[in-house]
């Protein structure tokens, strides 16, 4: 297909609401343990309920883009993430909330097995990894906002004088008292529903795929599964998301823990500050990718994020409360790079490829549910630890990926 700036601007969008609507887990675990009275390894099964949607919908949505293509798939992503939403905001509970999160989760995996190939292609395949990196900018300012927006919504829904904020007085009304986070999947069904009908209106084309770019029949899915360096790469961003998630959705509760700060406020800006610098880290990893090798960049960025996480768990408080969104910022590239290099290192099926890549985000259903049930054991400082061990995996993937396709630069100027 021909490079479209529109449609890696879409993409771009997309990206940013499934980062809203996916990150704000973490910030929310205090107040759910709370309100529903949970161990650490009960309220871990909501985030593993969302990311789990990614290993159950994500090779069936890989074949479904073929018949439906990216629209359709797109609008109906967006339904389900809208009926999930509203489920919890109408009905919350602990079990509505397992269920909510599945379908949203659902959702936005249909939503990434269809636009991660698009990028590649409008973008053009020389660019994906600086496109891919450029996604995660927008990822990461989504992130950065929703913590921002739950703090929002809760401070004032408590203060209970909705009358200057229209916004406060509807979901005044809408907000049992004693759970104002819910306020938010009030937030999330009307989001949802306006992507719907930007979906609908955008002039979208069918993209006529290549052989090479269709996910394929499962005999395709399981013929690749069978390849190891498919099943490296699927470790690989299954590491990466486990990662991710289980920093991201512990640092609250941690901070509580172990240093008394309060996680509607402390708790839900340090999580948004994890968010934003990996926004930043982003940027830098842009500029990076235009002067070295892709895989050098990502052994330098993990083992700094190795550092900080360590720092982050065994300094004082105001220590952990910048370590933390430090592991965030060099966190920034892991993704993008992985996918990149993973997509890259095969001639064919990349859409089948991508689809099972997608599927590895169910990582961050796994991980997360592991760090909550040794934490219960032997407390969550050391549960925390298993972390390093994705980490070190994705370490050891600067050093033996060896992609057909390597990232242009400026001294190459041109695709390998």
């Amino acid at each position: 297909m021909r490079r479209s700036y529109f449609l890696v601007g879409l993409v771009f969008l997309i990206f940013f609401v499934i980062s809203f609507l996916t990150n704000i887990i973490g910030p929310l675990i205090p107040q759910i343990i709370a309100d529903f009275e949970l161990s650490l390894t009960m309220v871990a099964l909501l985030p593993f309920s969302f990311f789990v949607a990614y290993g159950v919908t994500s090779i069936p949505a890989g074949i479904l883009l073929e018949t439906w293509h990216e629209k359709r798939v797109s609008v109906a992503a967006f339904g389900i993430a809208f009926i999930g939403s509203l489920l919890l905001a109408l009905f919350p509970g602990y079990l509505t909330a397992v269920v909510s999160l599945f379908l949203i989760g659902s959702g936005m995996a249909m939503l990434q097995v269809a636009i991660n190939p698009l990028l590649r292609e409008a973008g053009g395949e020389e660019h994906y990894a600086l496109n891919a990196t450029l996604a995660q900018l927008v990822f990461g300012l989504a992130s950065f906002l929703s913590p921002l927006v739950y703090t929002y919504l809760v401070l004032n829904l408590q203060a209970g004088n909705p009358d200057g904020d229209l916004l406060i007085a509807i979901l005044a009304r809408l907000v049992p008292a004693d759970l104002n986070w819910i306020a938010l999947y009030w937030i999330f069904a009307a989001i949802s529903l306006l992507m719907i009908v930007v979906m609908l209106v955008s002039p979208i084309p069918k993209v006529e795929r290549t052989g090479e770019e269709r996910a394929g029949a499962l005999a395709t899915h399981l013929e690749l599964l069978k390849t190891p360096l498919v099943g490296l790469f699927f470790l690989g961003i299954f590491a990466y998301v486990g990662a991710e998630q289980g920093v991201a959705n512990w640092i609250s509760e941690f901070l509580y823990q172990y240093h008394g700060y309060d996680p509607q406020t402390i708790g839900a800006s340090t999580v948004s500050w994890f968010w934003g610098l990996m926004a930043a880290g982003s940027l830098l990893g842009v500029v990076l990718l235009k002067l070295l090798d892709s895989k050098v960049v990502l052994r330098l960025f993990t083992v700094a994020a190795m550092v900080c996480f360590g720092a982050a768990l065994y300094m004082a408080g105001p220590v952990a409360r910048v370590a933390f969104p430090l592991v965030g910022f060099f966190a920034a590239v892991m993704y993008p790079i992985i996918f990149s290099l993973a997509l890259n290192s095969v001639h064919e099926h990349h859409g089948s490829f991508a689809g099972i890549l997608v599927t590895a985000i169910v990582g961050g259903a796994v991980i997360p549910l592991i760090v909550g049930g040794l934490g219960d054991i032997f407390g969550l400082r050391n549960g925390m630890l298993f972390l390093f061990i994705p980490l070190g995996y994705i370490l050891s993937i600067g050093f033996w990926a060896n992609p057909l396709i390597k990232n242009e630069t400026l001294a190459t100027g041109r695709r390998d």
